[in-house]
């Protein structure tokens, strides 16, 4: 009877509370294709893109299929492409976006990610063609997500990169203009990126993994807000228990699903990443959960220590229920994708700095936020450069997905679709930042033995 009883809960969350999985993502190694030639580089990138992935989607279909159970995206992940590239005769790394690109429409999948570049210590030759190239390649391209990553805990924070980046985002803002800046929502800014990833648009192949792996990314935000409706006015040692058994139920689907798809592609599991991914749908929200915990509105007084809970929770049921779990984990907070979070931010509540002091406690960080497009290229590369002392200084991931739109201005919306969803531009902070950002150089790291 508890084994049936399971099944009914299981269907329930499908069919009511907007459970999925929200990604199979494979990830596939090229470091078999670095040539010195960059045609030959490109062709060897888009045989082995299609090889691997070949069965990727129908696969992933036929799961849904056969189980019922909804299987949102269907990805890929590379190796990032600094590495790949940076052998070849070339400065224009465009091509190698274009093939990606290419590779990723002929085996059917929604996102392709790893155009990306470790820069936390400094810049190698093919870091910085890949990070010149990096608007144009978004603007060129559909479903090719970049990444970069500017810190970490052990080696600081570039400093010069993170300048560099406030200006790439705003010229991938000016060439994707008429789209809202849709390019800037392929882009993210990373301390202590994470090398097995199923989310994009951060997604990449890290050097540590195999030639391919499986890496399933679970859902479940109203999962959880329909859980917590059952223990209204109780005492959050229950809220914190609820959370833990609803995350085990969740992430027992994903383990499922992962190990069904690893089995049937013939590659290798890699890891289910339990992170919370609310989408625009009503009732699929992480700002609503938080709400239900007794908040009036999400970023009032309150949110961040509710986040933490939240966060807490969802590791520790989920860890239970899969031998190997990785990626970001905990609960995503993107402004645009989450309807409770639109809601809160058109209130006025939920500002750009509690944003950042909720990433303390959550994964990743400042997340699909639209500001106003006459935002300085300086105070964007300040804001990516508080989030990484946050990820530098806790150990922690951080990023920042940050949209600034051409011709808006705070209030005005932003329409961009699908997961993406819409936002509210917000405002920042009107004081200069530019010497500050002027300086150059690399923040060092911290003192890990005085940590408190």
């Amino acid at each position: 009877m508890r084994d049936i009883s399971n099944i009914m809960d299981t269907l329930r969350m499908i069919d009511q509370q907007h459970l999925d999985i929200r990604t199979i993502t494979m990830g596939i190694s090229l470091l078999d294709c670095v040539s010195e030639d960059p045609r030959r580089c490109c062709d060897k990138i888009y045989d082995k893109i299609c090889r691997r992935a070949a069965n990727l989607v129908r696969t992933g279909e036929n799961i849904e299929s056969e189980f019922g159970i909804p299987i949102v995206n269907k990805r890929i992940s590379v190796t990032p492409m600094a590495l790949v590239a940076g052998s070849c005769d070339t400065k224009n790394y465009v091509p190698f976006a274009l093939a990606m690109d290419r590779a990723a429409k002929d085996c059917g999948v929604n996102f392709i990610g790893g155009y990306s570049a470790l820069v936390q210590k400094g810049m190698a030759r093919g870091d910085e063609y890949l990070l010149q190239s990096i608007p144009e390649a978004l603007a060129s391209t559909q479903i090719v997500c970049s990444s970069v990553n500017v810190g970490s805990t052990r080696a600081g924070i570039n400093m010069d990169a993170v300048a560099r980046m406030g200006r790439i985002i705003k010229e991938t803002a000016h060439l994707t203009r008429d789209t809202d800046g849709l390019g800037c929502a392929k882009l993210v800014v990373f301390c202590n990126a994470v090398e097995d990833n199923p989310f994009m648009a951060g997604a990449f192949h890290g050097v540590g993994e195999a030639d391919s792996v499986i890496n399933v990314g679970v859902s479940g935000p109203g999962v959880v807000y329909h859980a917590l409706q059952q223990c209204k006015g109780q005492s959050f040692d229950v809220v914190a228990e609820t959370v833990k058994k609803t995350a085990f139920q969740i992430t027992r689907m994903g383990q499922m699903v992962a190990s069904e798809a690893s089995r049937r592609l013939d590659t290798p599991f890699g890891i289910v990443d339990l992170s919370l991914a609310p989408t625009p749908a009503v009732g699929d929200s992480v700002a609503r959960i938080l709400e239900e915990m007794g908040l009036e509105v999400c970023g009032t007084h309150g949110t961040t220590a509710a986040l933490a809970l939240l966060n807490d929770a969802v590791k520790k049921g989920g860890v239970m229920a899969s031998g190997h779990v990785g990626g970001l984990s905990g609960a995503f907070i993107p402004v645009s994708e989450d309807e409770g979070m639109i809601a809160a931010a058109l209130d006025g509540t939920l500002t750009i700095d509690k944003l950042e002091a909720m990433t303390c406690v959550c994964s990743v960080g400042l997340d699909m936020i639209a500001v106003p497009g006459d935002t300085s290229a300086e105070t964007i590369s300040a804001i990516i450069a508080d989030e990484a002392a946050i990820g530098m200084v806790n150990s922690k991931t951080t990023a920042v997905r940050i949209i600034p739109v051409e011709g808006k201005t705070v209030g005005d919306m932003v329409e961009m679709g699908g997961l993406l969803g819409s936002a509210p531009v917000m405002p920042v902070h009107g004081a200069s930042s530019a010497d500050f950002i002027a300086r150059g150089g690399r923040i060092p790291a911290p003192l890990q033995s005085l940590k408190n």
